[in-house]
């Protein structure tokens, strides 16, 4: 294997292992931030070893049981270093007082004020204080899990989100946001592993993931689902996010959950080939039921969409319409936005204009102001 191959293939190993890889070394270590370090190492013995000697035949538990050596090594370090510094102090307790210790002097001559410079050495300082005071990676029991486990889970898909379709700023996705949040779920599901809704979250966000790179243009501009060339979207991620999915629907049974059900949705557009194939009359039963679990005038406005596909645009345009009084969806720039798509295939030009100038002045990422501009300009020209 020529090491250009067994680079990729390292990288796709680590991608899809070295989530479950930290999560195992966290429940060994109870130390987050170590399971990192020790995973780190792992992946820089195999950028050395596997180019010369070749991928082994189970790359994540050759991966796994590298950090362990390393783990184990450190640990004896630590006792060695704990011994000769037992006996230094000793010696010293025989000696006389001590002499202050010049970082110490320091901290107190500077204190606070002096910034620090760089993000980095914070977070380092914050796992030097976890580990000093013996605070535990664990996951939390009962009743504790479950409330703890929601807020944790919600942030994860805010984080995805966020790199998925970027609120503000030039770029329409953000696809390290994406990555990080994936780590992040893939950890959870690994830590929580009879967790329904981790599975759905993991699913959820590996087959959204599964688009990034057909949902932008070579020069960055949005590509809407529809009009995305399929062929580009990530296999493996699809895979993936349809075993999460199972998964999740297995531990569920009957109650399925919030993110469980939107992974279903999504699920439903991996799953057909062409634009033409997507099962719209699944995706309209799905979302009475999400409705249920989590009522939202989004969820709302993503019903009368998936409507529209099954049943045509008047029927999905008269759901639009009763929307617009919703308070939540006052500055929402889907709102027209779906109404102007619904109104320009209704061939009401001029009215779609209006919708897509609208949506225009609400949302505050460059790259969809700069799409609803191209649509309100088609329309006005096709009025």
């Amino acid at each position: 294997m020529s090491g250009s191959d067994a680079h990729r293939t390292i990288e796709t190993v680590w991608r899809m292992e070295s989530p479950k890889l930290i999560a195992g070394l966290a429940r060994l270590t109870r130390d987050v931030g170590r399971a990192e370090e020790l995973a780190q190492d792992a992946l820089v013995a195999a950028l050395k070893q596997w180019p010369e000697e070749g991928v082994p035949r189970n790359p994540a538990a050759w991966l796994m049981q590298v950090a362990k050596h390393r783990a184990a090594d450190a640990a004896r370090h630590e006792i060695m270093a704990r011994r000769k510094q037992d006996e230094i102090g000793r010696d010293i307790d025989s000696e006389g007082p001590a002499m202050p210790d010049i970082d110490e002097a320091l901290d107190d001559e500077v204190g606070d004020d002096l910034p620090e410079p760089t993000m980095a050495q914070r977070i380092v300082r914050a796992k030097k204080t976890l580990s000093e005071a013996k605070v535990p990676y664990e996951v939390p029991a009962g009743a504790e899990l479950g409330a703890r486990l929601a807020s944790v889970l919600e942030v994860v898909y805010l984080i995805f989100n966020e790199g998925y379709s970027a609120t503000a700023g030039e770029d329409w996705v953000r696809p390290g946001l994406c990555e990080e949040a994936l780590r992040l779920g893939r950890i959870l599901a690994a830590r929580a592993p009879d967790e329904p809704e981790v599975h759905g979250l993991v699913a959820l966000m590996e087959l959204q993931a599964s688009r990034l790179r057909a949902r932008v243009g070579a020069d960055g501009e949005p590509i809407l689902l529809l009009d995305q060339n399929r062929a580009r979207w990530d296999h493996l991620l699809i895979g993936r996010g349809l075993a999460a999915l199972e998964q999740a629907q297995r531990l569920a049974g009957v109650a399925p959950g919030p993110y469980l059900l939107q992974a279903a949705l999504a699920a439903c557009h991996a799953r057909a080939r062409t634009a033409d194939e997507t099962d719209w009359k699944r995706i309209v039963a799905l979302y009475p039921v999400l409705g249920q679990v989590t009522p939202s005038p989004v969820v709302e406005l993503n019903r009368a969409v998936a409507i529209s596909m099954a049943e045509g645009p008047e029927a999905g345009l008269a759901l639009v319409e009763a929307l617009a009084g919703e308070p939540a969806l006052k500055r929402y720039h889907l709102l027209p936005g779906v109404r102007g798509d619904l109104l320009a295939k209704l061939g009401r030009h001029r009215e779609a204009a209006e919708a897509f100038e609208n949506a225009v002045t609400l949302t505050q990422n460059a790259r969809e102001r700069a799409l609803m501009q191209e649509r309100a300009a088609k329309e006005r020209a096709a009025g």
